[in-house]
């Protein structure tokens, strides 16, 4: 899986040749250093590490900075491992977003909007008042019965109840490049990606 790691800037849209108003979402994706070559003999596996977002030296320790010195790079603030990589490449290399073609369908990975503690309604989508489902008879947004009667006894393990949101691994799969500016690190993807404004994202294809 050939891949590069990224930002998310934000969203956007953009027209097609039929005047189709198309939301998008523009990533600052590389340029990535090559900080590491996984090989069988060595590690077991074969893998590109690939380092992101140059980091200060103050807020760097000597270990990251002799593992970087390596590649012949300053400290990065995003490594990341992408296995069985397409092409080959050697410690130090850089990769930019030339990697990707307009019209290619890609996979982007981060970490999903944090929500906070939230109802039964909005974690899980339950109907609320109105639908009345689980149970619940008068009380709003409530999430109605959760036991069975005397038998079991307990509350089954997995019980969708309210909770901690967000903050997870989400991927989203086959999302179209539709542009790609290369002169400023930038990939254009239909649709939206997880994660909030200037959090990474792992770009696949």
């Amino acid at each position: 899986m050939s891949g590069l790691i990224g930002k998310k800037i934000g969203m956007t849209s953009i027209f097609d040749e039929n005047g189709k108003n198309i939301p998008c979402t523009v990533i600052e994706a590389g340029p990535c250093v090559v900080t590491q070559v996984r090989t069988n003999e060595v590690d077991g596996y074969e893998a590109l590490q690939l380092g992101f977002d140059d980091k200060a030296e103050k807020h760097s320790v000597k270990a990251e900075e002799g593992h970087f010195k390596k590649a012949g790079t300053v400290a990065k603030k995003k490594v990341v491992e992408f296995k069985y990589f397409v092409d080959k490449y050697n410690l130090g290399d850089v990769l930019t977003v030339d990697l990707f073609n307009e019209g290619e369908y890609v996979d982007v990975q981060g970490v999903s909007k944090g929500k906070g503690f939230q109802g039964v309604v909005k974690r899980h989508g339950f109907g609320g008042v109105g639908q009345a489902t689980h149970g619940q008879h008068n009380r709003l947004r409530a999430p109605g019965s959760v036991g069975a009667s005397s038998y079991p006894s307990r509350v089954f393990k997995g019980m969708r109840m309210a909770g901690r949101t967000g903050g997870d691994n989400v991927t989203v799969q086959n999302l179209v490049v539709l542009k790609v500016v290369a002169d400023k690190n930038l990939l254009v993807v239909k649709g939206a990606v997880p994660g909030h404004k200037n959090s990474y994202v792992i770009i696949q294809k």
